[in-house]
């Protein structure tokens, strides 16, 4: 990898506070302007203020390739994700609320049993119990959103902003001018940063392809799932030839049930990207993201990507010039 890839994982792997994600931005955008890419931040208002870095004219480019570069808040439990599978995803996503509740529970249960031993009062008990269960509560929303950054995350999404960088440097002169990079701000708080910037941009929200690299780097199987706009196009079969001859990896684009939360959901073009790994029973999964254990960045992964994209850029431009003929 290029040595601007290597220093995003050696100096701003963490990229959660407004210093730590405003040293990133400023690097970033010295680096890749210094390669003669056209830079700016935008910033957009709200509860959480988003800063998006975009690189390049989102109101010109034919295609969109993004990637958020907020890190998520450590977890005592992976993220845990089945794309193609539903009820495995659902089944997780309750021992999650079962856990939470449940936790919820203890505490008031002991802020109950200790009140006793001092106020002989149901009511105060009672008030007391409510309260601390209430506090505890909004301390695990906090916690789960905006708590302690996580130190790894080499998969989320280190991985996708590195992604972007490999792609955006290789690009020819001629290349540059068809694509725009935007590193999303504020994913790990409800996709804020990509709902603001498809917010601003009509044309990138309504019209142009979007292809959004999360969680690339620990898998051997990539998989694209677009949107059902998507598939009523020609993208699908473009992204199949722009990725096919690759032996040591699986890339698949899913055509036929497959969801991936991330921020190409708010465009009406959005392709998600992610690296999966597979089981017998639980089929194509993702783990160790918002944990301790997301060490893993494939470079492999990234070189392919890279690949191709850049093949999938010269396949637009032809079909481009045959519609022009």
């Amino acid at each position: 990898m290029t040595r601007a890839s290597q220093q995003v994982r050696e100096k701003f792997e963490i990229r959660k506070t407004k210093k730590q994600k405003q040293a990133f931005r400023d690097w970033l955008c010295q680096t890749l302007e210094r390669e003669g890419f056209d830079v700016r931040v935008e910033h957009h208002k709200g509860i959480f203020a988003s800063d998006n870095v975009v690189v390049g004219d989102p109101e010109q480019a034919r295609l969109l390739l993004t990637a958020h570069y907020d890190t998520c808040a450590t977890l005592p439990f992976p993220n845990f994700i089945t794309p193609r599978n539903l009820f495995w995803y659902l089944l997780y996503q309750l021992l999650i609320v079962v856990f939470f509740f449940a936790a919820v529970f203890v505490m008031s249960f002991l802020a109950s049993t200790l009140t006793l031993f001092l106020i002989d009062d149901t009511t105060v008990v009672v008030l007391i119990s409510m309260v601390v269960s209430y506090a505890f509560m909004v301390f695990l929303l906090w916690w789960m959103f905006d708590g302690k950054a996580n130190r790894h995350n080499a998969n989320d999404n280190t991985s996708g902003v590195t992604v972007l960088l490999e792609t955006a440097l290789s690009l020819s002169q001629e290349q540059r001018g068809k694509v725009c990079f935007v590193f999303f701000d504020n994913e790990e708080r409800g996709m804020l940063g990509s709902a603001a910037f498809a917010k601003a941009h009509k044309r990138a929200k309504e019209e142009v392809p979007v292809l959004n690299f999360d969680c690339v780097g620990d898998g051997d199987s990539i998989q694209f799932f677009p949107g059902k706009r998507v598939k009523k196009t020609e993208l699908p079969q473009l992204l199949e030839q722009a990725f096919e001859g690759n032996s040591k990896k699986t890339v698949e684009v899913v055509k036929g049930f497959g969801f991936y939360p991330s921020d190409q959901v708010v465009f009406h073009h959005g392709v998600g990207v992610c690296a999966l790994k597979h089981n017998k029973v639980l089929g194509y999964y993702m783990d160790r993201i918002h944990t301790g254990g997301d060490k893993i960045l494939d470079e492999a992964n990234v070189r392919l990507l890279r690949r191709g994209v850049n093949q999938l850029l010269r396949l637009l431009t032809d079909k481009e010039e045959v519609h022009a003929k």
